[in-house]
């Protein structure tokens, strides 16, 4: 939802800022509906709300202050700075982290449909304007990737799907969307949990491009489906060329027969609402002690590397984020595994089939 001149005050450079913002209530439906009014600002001022707190990304920390001082003067409502990151929809304060406040401000994602909120939410996709689409599809056909292609983004290039499909289209190159699951709020979308959109599609093409920033999420596309995945930049033009997933596969894999002689094992389960599978980690641990393995469940919230030190597990299952497991296991004192690598080691599964933890 784009907004008009109720926040021609706003400085350009925080413009986005006001861009793609939703509102969404608590509740088990997870229903998404547009803030009353042309933009957030002039919802927070129609609202009746005293304080909101702000949130914002790990890229994003340097400029909170900036964000709070704008939404506190547009939106006549005072605002408090969430201190921990957000790496995601998925890790939003809880009530008591943030005593006082009425509603939050979540800056860079969208929200994940099936995650019960408990406070009313604004989710600001901060949507990027850059990128030229068929300077971008001039680009893969310079490369000569191979067609039809599944196409997948980040939030923030949502906006370019449409035209770089066209323009790929009357290039001779077919791009395949598909619809994901109900944890994602877009066709096309990637999550670093959650890739379903791609997988959906992973049988009719040849490979992936994704459109976006960084390599955290081709990497999980990467464990996600077997097939290809290219980068392409749309900030910069460049298209990177594909993961080695052979890589990726192998290193897991020796990680689990690793874990194989594993007795002790500790199971992670995260507190946070978005990330919480207390019903999946029950499972794997009556399934481990079924085969007369220790298992026990260890609770936390944001997990750090201390706070596994000295304890007497030989390894451990984390059943919040995969990309916890898959892209930090080495700075843990104690081998980590995803629950459908966990099934592997303990005999359950075949190692021979590989699967991402896909949260569902």
């Amino acid at each position: 939802m784009t907004t008009d001149g109720a926040t021609s005050g706003v400085p350009a450079h925080l413009a986005p800022l006001i861009e793609r913002a939703e509102e969404r209530s608590p509740g088990a439906s997870g229903r998404v509906f547009p803030t009353v009014g042309p933009g957030l600002f002039e919802a927070l001022r129609d609202s009746t709300f005293r304080r909101v707190a702000l949130q914002v990304p790990a890229g994003l920390t340097r400029q909170a202050r900036e964000f709070a001082e704008t939404i506190r003067t547009e939106g006549r409502v005072d605002v408090v700075l969430v201190a921990r990151a957000c790496f995601g929809a998925c890790d939003f304060p809880s009530p008591d982290e943030v005593p006082g406040v009425d509603a939050l401000i979540v800056l860079g994602h969208s929200p994940i449909p099936n995650v019960r909120l408990t406070l009313p939410t604004y989710f600001v996709e901060m949507r990027h304007p850059g990128g030229d689409a068929n300077s971008l599809a001039d680009t893969l056909v310079t490369h000569h990737v191979p067609s039809p292609l599944g196409l997948v983004a980040s939030v923030q290039h949502l906006d370019l799907v449409a035209p770089l499909e066209a323009a790929a289209r009357a290039r001779g190159i077919e791009l395949v969307i598909g619809q994901g699951d109900h944890r994602l709020a877009y066709p096309v979308q990637a999550l670093g949990c959650n890739y379903t959109s791609a997988e959906q599609i992973a049988g009719r093409v040849e490979g992936f491009v994704f459109v976006g920033t960084g390599q955290f999420h081709p990497r999980g596309l990467a464990f996600a489906v077997d097939r290809p995945v290219w980068t392409l930049d749309p900030l910069t033009g460049q298209l990177e060329p594909p993961i080695d997933r052979a890589k990726l596969i192998r290193d897991r894999l020796l990680l689990i027969a690793q874990c194989r002689e594993a007795r002790k094992w500790g199971v992670l389960v995260s507190t946070f609402a978005g990330q919480n599978r207390s019903p999946t980690a029950l499972a794997l641990i009556r399934k481990a002690r079924a085969r007369g393995l220790d298992a026990e469940a260890l609770v936390f919230g944001r997990l750090d590397p201390a706070d596994l030190l000295g304890r007497d597990f030989d390894a451990y299952v984390n059943t919040a984020c995969p990309r916890i497991a898959l892209d930090d296991s080495s700075l843990y004192p104690r081998p980590m595994l995803t629950p459908p690598e966990f099934l592997q080691a303990i005999g359950e599964r075949p190692l021979s089939e590989y699967r991402f933890d896909t949260y569902h």
